[in-house]
């Protein structure tokens, strides 16, 4: 069959919307088509990746309807809404190989991942396709298969809060604002906001952070120290520069000699660079932790409890979503996202979800 989707030619050139052509799917795939997608800032990661194989499909959080389920998928059927996602529904132990998408363009077999997401239909393996709800919003459910899964899921799986426990949070996109909202609704305090824009920051304590702190006005880890008093249980970085790579540890509070003495957690949720150098005395002297999170979520118990916690008013989807662009705005969309001008997520609307 064929669909329109956005595809990038060559590296760091402007996206093309235009026609893929997409295979029948194998035993365990199926085909998707898409009521909506995330614009997730991976993806301005894997434009200007010369080692990206071109073209280039992208994408990797999507909410739509199944219509064509190959003979071996038994979770879900023709008709069914799902959440397209890049974690598989299947625990797994260490780095799965991701397929490729099996599509082409123009004669030319594509590259990036099967389940692409910023296109009208997907070709994605069923370990990767969430079965939801039919009464899930067409629109904003998408984005719980990457932004809300990783930010909430950090901080309920990976750093495990409790009420009572002291957060901050360095960069308060889509991952981030996730980061917050889900450290509010398990009563943490307080809950400290870090970015460079104060639109961001005033939009973090909408969501739940109870206090904001400017990067670009005062130093971040002496003003966390500051309002923690003399430390966080939890810092995430959610943004994956090397500049906030080095800060979220030193902002956690001390530990020392003894066991169980444990310091607080520093937890590397962004997409980092290559390097990042830290004084070794916070882990040895302080017993200060450091670890990354990378898609920390169950699929199928979890997506169910957004989307309830969302219907109960908890976790407002439709809050974080502040922006909407067609699929021939993609090039716009990602402008601003890069110039950081996005509160919250951005998304793709599809004709058919109208």
């Amino acid at each position: 069959m064929k669909t329109l989707a956005a595809i990038q030619p060559a590296c760091e050139l402007p996206l093309v919307v235009d026609e893929l052509r997409l295979p029948d799917p194998g035993p365990r795939e199926t085909i998707v088509k898409l009521f909506s997608s995330g614009i997730c800032h991976s993806q301005l990661h894997q434009m200007l990746n010369p080692k990206q194989p071109r073209p280039l499909v992208l994408g990797h959080e999507g909410m739509g309807v199944v219509t064509h389920a190959g003979r071996d998928v038994k979770h879900v059927s023709e008709g069914d809404p799902v959440i397209v996602t890049w974690v598989s529904r299947t625990p797994i132990r260490g780095r799965p190989k991701l397929p490729a998408p099996g599509a082409f363009y123009r004669g030319e077999e594509v590259g990036g991942t099967k389940g692409f997401t910023w296109t009208e239909d997907t070709l994605a393996d069923a370990e990767y396709v969430v079965p939801i709800g039919k009464d899930a919003p067409k629109d904003v459910s998408c984005i719980i298969g990457c932004a809300v899964l990783t930010g909430a899921g950090a901080v309920l799986h990976t750093a495990k809060v409790r009420p009572g426990d002291s957060v901050a949070v360095f960069g308060v996109g889509g991952v981030g604002i996730s980061a917050i909202r889900m450290a509010s609704i398990l009563d943490a305090h307080p809950i400290i906001a870090v970015d460079l824009k104060d639109d961001k920051l005033e939009f973090a304590k909408e969501m739940g952070a109870t206090h904001g702190v400017n990067a670009s006005d005062r130093d971040p880890v002496e003003a966390v120290l500051d309002i923690s008093g003399g430390g966080v249980d939890y810092a995430f970085d959610a943004i994956g520069l090397r500049v906030t790579n080095e800060q979220i540890l030193p902002v956690t509070r001390e530990g020392g000699p003894g066991a169980g003495n444990d310091g607080g957690m520093a937890i590397l949720v962004g997409v980092p660079g290559d390097r990042m150098a830290i004084d070794p005395k916070l882990f040895m002297i302080y017993q200060r932790r450091y670890r990354g999170s990378l898609g920390a979520t169950y699929p199928d118990r979890d997506f169910a409890m957004y989307l309830r916690m969302h219907a109960e008013g908890k976790f407002p989807l439709d809050k974080l979503v502040t922006r909407r662009y067609r699929l021939d705005q993609i090039n716009e969309a990602c402008g601003a996202l890069e110039a950081g001008r996005i509160l919250g997520r951005a998304i793709i609307e599809f004709q058919q979800a109208a």
